[in-house]
């Protein structure tokens, strides 16, 4: 099937009208008309080269809802009309140890991703939600449950809200925990809104002054400035669990010493830059821990978006035609952005 798509010929060139070819449904696979894709930090890194391996052409976008428009003839799952969504992931091994628990996203094998990964399908590798239509096999595919007027917002749900979610679940976020996010961009003021939902106390982290209200409203109950030493004094040795979502190269010691004793400080930006060596003297006296997370399994992203429908959350967005992708690129750099881009692709028949 040729379908219309907006993709990146070279690193230095920008994003235009393409065509492209996606396969006819097989026997497990789900077809799927894209409404919306959300847009992430990692679509900007990828197509500009500047994360390495970069395949041309290269259509970027991971955050996808639409509607099933044909099925296989094996889908079980899945039927014409249902209202779906695809994350960052489209196939991994499934039979590896962490495939066998629902962690594909750890897949020892190496997983799939929905875009620039290699495949059998034209040109040779995945292309992802700038486009029309993609199809994906059921395993892959999520039940969207929220309103139609809400699914817009619903998108970036499918990497900003499961990459906070996961570990947010993971280190047991919940009443009587009290958890840190650093950062009110597009990961951070997902993760106040679900860590509030959870039924922890929300303390968010940013180094702006003027974030400090938008905090409070995203479902923080305290706000620190992080360039204000009293205020971040004043929380030292008493978080369960701090969410970094930040992707520059920071100290970390300051938010470590905010751990109390087996706290976990959680880090989901992957900067370019290593962050400077922390004080292990700090963490081997407390005995607290630095972790990483990525994604969540396609199980516990469908749990998270159950969770999500069920609390009425979903992402603060900025909707756009695809031909103002770049111009959103620029502003994502300068962080001009509450919080999320989202890609209205209709536009793509313009």
């Amino acid at each position: 099937m040729a379908i219309k798509a907006y993709g990146a010929h070279a690193a230095d060139r920008p994003l235009e009208s393409i065509e492209i070819e996606r396969r006819a449904p097989g026997a497990t696979d789900v077809q799927i008309d894209i409404a919306y894709c959300g847009v992430c930090h990692s679509d900007l890194h990828q197509v500009r080269a500047e994360w390495e391996g970069t395949l041309y052409p290269c259509v970027p976008g991971h955050e996808i809802v639409g509607h099933v428009t044909a099925v296989g003839d094996g889908v079980s799952g899945f039927k014409v009309g249902d209202t779906v969504g695809v994350g960052c992931l489209v196939d991994s091994c499934q039979h590896c140890g962490s495939c066998d628990e629902g962690l594909e996203q750890y897949c020892e094998n190496g997983f799939t991703l929905t875009y620039n990964s290699p495949t059998e399908d034209t040109p040779g590798h995945t292309l992802g939600g700038y486009s029309q239509q993609i199809v994906v096999d059921e395993k892959f595919v999520l039940r969207i449950s929220h309103p139609a007027e809400q699914l817009a917002a619903v998108a970036p749900l499918l990497c900003a809200g499961i990459t906070t979610y996961s570990p947010l679940k993971h280190w047991g976020a919940g009443p009587g925990k009290k958890v840190g996010i650093v950062g009110i961009g597009g990961l951070g003021h997902m993760g106040v809104k679900i860590a509030h939902a959870l039924g922890a106390h929300v303390v968010a982290f940013t180094t702006s002054e003027s974030k400090r209200q938008d905090a409070l409203d995203l479902g923080a109950d305290e706000v620190v400035v992080s360039r204000n030493e009293d205020e971040m004094a004043a929380h030292a040795n008493s978080f369960d669990m701090i969410l970094d979502t930040v992707a520059a190269s920071h100290l970390l010691d300051a938010f470590t010493a905010l751990l109390k004793r087996d706290g976990t400080l959680v880090l989901v930006g992957v900067p370019d830059q290593p962050h400077p060596s922390p004080n292990v003297g700090a963490l081997i006296f407390q005995r607290r821990q630095i972790a990483g997370s990525l994604i969540g399994g396609i199980a516990e992203t469908q749990e998270m978006l159950d969770f999500c429908a069920a609390n009425d959350i979903v992402s603060t967005i900025e909707m756009i035609p695809i031909q103002k992708i770049d111009e959103a690129y620029n502003r994502m750099q300068k962080s001009d952005v509450k919080y999320r881009f989202v890609i209205d692709t209709a536009s793509l028949a313009a």
